[in-house]
């Protein structure tokens, strides 16, 4: 039987001895079943995703262990602090738990949509698809289509991070750079998708944030990075800048441009792309790990009370999500 109900194994409906194999089939299953793109609820899935934070990796999991052994879980211990619900382009979502940052928007929505557009197109209309994330299936299915779902992963997992620097810090996720809403166009996937991933505001500044996960080793050459995992010609930073230009309409200044690469694509924590400017802001490419620690000191520049209030309320008038 599962721990306790509020225990990272109960969540996903696991027993506390499962073995690595079965905990990760656990959690895809869970994923599947409380997506809110997919029906679920989006307080269910966040729980979902804290529970894999917590027990996902050996080491985790064994010092979860090791605390759960000394102390058992009890309602309102670290399993409750994720329960913010995620919205879909309104802004009636906000963090519950104060010690979270407020949150707008869905994390990696649009590229979920596009993931499950792009897998229907390849079956096949009319092809009856029980489980468009069956590993079986999408060890078959085209790069782009591992690449959206592997977009979206990214994208909620950085927003796990962003959430967790606290309640003096705002995000928006999802913004949508060109009017209109995501589309295929003329059946190819969108490469250069109009939107930015997140955007931060805490009081060390307003930050553009894009996360990526190309499968592959990541380099830097000049300015720009470059991945055998992503398509020949593909510019992704100069591509992020351009879409970072919609902060001219919004009239508010950025610190840094941030791109978030998982933490074994990149051989450096933190990567200065692009020195800042009078023409733009700073941009990094970071490894997840070190996300919090550019954003809080490494970047740090400080915002007064009275810049940090203005820049949110103009945020909020006229950030329009995908």
């Amino acid at each position: 039987m599962p721990d306790g109900p509020d225990s990272p194994y109960a969540v996903l409906g696991v027993d506390r001895r499962a073995s690595a194999a079965e905990l990760r089939r656990a959690y895809r299953r869970r994923q599947r079943e409380t997506h809110p793109d997919l029906g679920g609820d989006p307080a269910a899935f966040h729980a979902v995703q804290v529970a894999w934070e917590r027990i996902g990796t050996p080491a985790a999991r064994a010092a979860y262990d090791r605390e759960a052994a000394g102390a058992p879980h009890r309602p309102g211990g670290r399993e409750e602090e994720g329960t913010r619900t995620w919205t879909s382009g309104t802004r009636g979502g906000s963090a519950r738990a104060p010690s979270r940052a407020r949150s707008y928007g869905h994390p990696g929505g649009a590229s979920r949509q596009r993931f499950l557009t792009l897998v229907r197109e390849w079956a096949g209309r009319g092809a009856r698809l029980e489980d468009p994330y069956d590993e079986d299936l999408l060890a078959r299915a085209p790069v782009e289509i591992r690449h959206a779902l592997a977009d979206a992963l990214a994208e909620e997992s950085t927003a796990r991070t962003l959430g967790a620097l606290g309640s003096s810090w705002v995000l928006w996720h999802d913004v949508a750079t060109e009017a209109g809403e995501w589309t295929l166009r003329a059946g190819a996937p969108i490469t250069d998708p109009p939107k930015i991933d997140h955007v931060a505001l805490g009081p060390t500044g307003l930050f553009l944030v894009q996360s990526e996960d190309w499968g592959a080793p990541v380099t830097v050459r000049g300015s720009e990075l470059v991945s055998p995992g992503l398509p020949v010609g593909e510019e992704p930073v100069r591509a992020f800048v351009r879409r970072a230009r919609i902060v001219k309409g919004w009239r508010v200044a950025p610190t840094g441009l941030v791109v978030v690469l998982p933490d074994e694509a990149l051989a450096e924590d933190v990567v200065l792309l692009h020195r800042a400017g009078w023409r733009r802001p700073a941009t990094y490419a970071v490894r997840r790990r070190a996300l919090a620690g550019l954003l809080t000191g490494g970047a740090a520049r400080r915002l007064g009370d009275e810049e940090f209030f203005a820049t949110r309320d103009r945020l909020n008038r006229v950030i329009r999500f995908v």
